[in-house]
């Protein structure tokens, strides 16, 4: 019989993935069949899972830490933001529809069959799945419907453990006041709690869970102190853009500006693991830096939106001067597609239908189109000649001059573009930087001769690092209760 505990938080962003990830690999180390799963979950950072479709990377990256194949049933339900009030609706890996906030609590009665449905697939042949919630079962205002949080624990009989941040203050009126605010069935899924993100003397906070139990009845399962090795781990969601911070100075300044519905912006993680690289996410209101050797265009989930927004911001103008002064330029997806000279979308597939004029630092058009592309794909790099993995999530067709001369072949057809001068390049290739030849070469070309360490290796043992350093912190019981 399949295991099953969900962890539910008393907020968003408690740390809920990476003890998931973590919770994954320690189960596995064990030698369990585990697997992650999230009913709900709101992010544009996507993943491609292995057996096709869309997933957040957050799953993606959990399946990682367990050891097994990616699946969208790991994430049947995706909400991809695309403006302030609406979401592109991914069921199962695939497009489902467009909803605004209110619709969409109208709408989720109907994914929970196949929220149940995916959960029972992947169960099947598990020793354990780890569930993750999202944002809190708190929000008692959106219990009705709810496929996120006690909407699924209830329906599919999952234990909860409810995880507070104490470095956000007010832990225990969090822990507390959800207790109070729930319903009594939803109250009696809860098993007990974690403190996440401690910092000092876990002994000094020995009365706040003598006050928590008094107060609830719930046993406290550990207290996590800050994951030193989860600083090494690919941005969880959203919620981390806010955090996005320069690494330390480097030979190399990279520029990356922070589009509104920025895409898949773990793109940039392995490059802020580069001694030599100092990577600068500029916000709106800041110019982007003159003295950059590269600007990295990003993934967008509204193309359009985000190119008026770059304009409004200023942005267009730093970077025909950052061009002018012999910068380098790379766009990737949605930052390929506004490097052009037009991006058209005549079907309104973005909002309405509209024509807006690109940057023009390639000579090439796109056309939104209906059809998504979404898959894994093998790839070389034409400009250095190495070979490279990654995955494409895009709508739209893009062809120009430019295009004749390809950044990339992807299985074995031209992808992207090239400037005249060999100084602006577009790609369609998500994950271009985690290979780490082609990041070796791309740096050496700035002068860099020590680069392109095994991204994906310092990931993995990352992951075994956030293992161990919760094994070392959570009761012993409850874990071995839980993994044998």
């Amino acid at each position: 019989m399949t295991k099953t505990v969900m962890l539910q938080g008393t907020g968003s962003d408690v740390g809920k993935t990476i003890l998931v990830a973590g919770l994954c690999r320690l189960a596995a180390n064990r030698g369990l069949t585990v697997r992650p799963f999230k009913p709900q979950n709101m992010s544009n950072n996507a993943a491609v899972a292995d057996d096709g479709g869309e997933i957040g990377r957050a799953q993606w990256l959990q399946a990682m830490a367990a050891r097994v194949a990616s699946s969208v049933h790991m994430n049947p339900v995706l909400l991809k933001p695309q403006s302030e009030t609406g979401s592109q609706i991914i069921l199962q890996g695939r497009v489902w529809g467009q909803a605004a906030g209110r619709d969409y609590q109208r709408l989720k009665p109907q994914l929970l069959e196949a929220v149940l449905d995916s959960f029972e697939e992947v169960k099947r042949g598990a020793d354990l799945v780890i569930v993750e919630g999202a944002g809190s079962p708190a929000e008692i205002n959106l219990r009705a419907g709810d496929i996120a949080n006690m909407g699924f624990a209830t329906r599919a009989g999952v234990p909860v453990v409810l995880v507070g941040d104490i470095d956000r203050g007010g832990v225990i009126a969090s822990l507390v006041g959800t207790h109070a605010v729930l319903s009594e069935p939803d109250r009696q899924m809860i098993c007990g709690y974690i403190i996440n993100k401690f910092r000092g003397d876990v002994s000094l906070f020995s009365d706040g869970i003598t006050a928590v139990g008094a107060h609830t009845g719930w046993p406290c399962f550990g207290v996590v102190p800050w994951l030193t090795s989860a600083a090494r781990l690919p941005a969880e969601d959203s919620v981390a853009l806010e955090r996005l911070v320069r690494s330390a100075a480097g030979a190399v300044k990279i520029a990356v500006p922070v589009l509104s519905r920025i895409a898949n912006f773990d793109d940039f993680d392995p490059l802020a693991t580069e001694p030599s690289v100092e990577l600068v996410f500029v916000r709106p209101g800041e110019p982007l830096p003159a003295d950059a050797a590269l600007i990295i265009l990003p993934g967008s989930k509204s193309t359009i939106g985000d190119l008026e927004d770059f304009r409004r911001h200023g942005w267009d103008r730093d970077l025909s001067q950052h061009r002018r002064s012999g910068g380098r330029v790379i766009g990737i997806c949605g930052g390929y597609q506004m490097l052009g000279r037009v991006v058209d979308d005549p079907l309104g597939l973005e909002g309405a239908a509209r024509s807006v004029e690109g940057l023009g630092l390639l000579d090439i058009e796109t056309t939104m189109a209906p059809e998504k592309t979404v898959r894994n794909s093998q790839a070389q790099s034409l400009e250095y000649g190495v070979a490279l993995s990654g995955y494409e999530i895009h709508l739209g067709v893009t062809r120009g001059a430019d295009c004749l001369r390809p950044a990339i072949r992807i299985d074995g057809r031209a992808d992207g573009a090239v400037s005249a001068d060999g100084r602006v390049m577009g790609t369609y290739l998500h994950g271009l930087f985690a290979n780490d030849a082609y990041r070796a070469a791309l740096l050496k070309q700035f002068g860099v001769e020590q680069a392109g360490e095994n991204y994906r290796d310092g990931v993995d043992a990352a992951l075994d690092g956030v293992a161990a350093e919760l094994e070392a912190v959570l009761d012993k019981t409850w874990l071995d209760g839980l993994m044998g």
